[in-house]
């Protein structure tokens, strides 16, 4: 399974100074690479600027990053959530090149501090399959 998930997409790799023409471009790397090395995604913040309300930057971030706010239910409930994040840092912050017009990778952490998903594990990959199948039909 996993040599099939390299199959769709080529090798990715995040470096600093990696430059993208626009911030939707950098979030569908992130995805691809989410699904490739098999971690979920989130965005932790979007900067706009007031003027334009154009992006500036941005914070990707992986799925176990932080932990969820306490529980501000009764102490009666039932079934409480289990707490399944594990203030992972793995991240990556993009900036806006104001001179280029494009986006630049300045901040990168590539460790994760929890066990990723295994290539078997289907529940994943079809959320990452998806919306990178998505992107493609709306791009043509």
């Amino acid at each position: 399974m996993e040599e099939h998930r390299e199959g769709l997409l080529p090798n990715l790799k995040p470096q600093v100074g990696t430059e993208f023409s626009t911030i939707d471009e950098a979030w569908m790397f992130w995805i691809s690479y989410g699904g490739q090395k098999g971690f979920e995604d989130r965005k932790r913040y979007t900067n706009k600027r007031k003027l334009d309300g154009k992006i500036t930057s941005c914070r990707y971030v992986c799925g176990n990053e932080r932990h969820r706010l306490e529980d501000k239910r009764d102490h009666f409930t039932k079934c409480p959530r289990a707490e399944t994040r594990t203030d992972c840092q793995f991240c990556m912050g993009v900036i806006m090149d104001r001179e280029k017009g494009n986006y630049k990778v300045v901040d990168l952490v590539l460790e994760h501090n929890h066990t990723l998903h295994l290539p078997q594990t289907s529940h994943g990959c079809q959320a990452w399959f998806w919306r990178v199948a998505f992107s493609f039909v709306v791009q043509v």
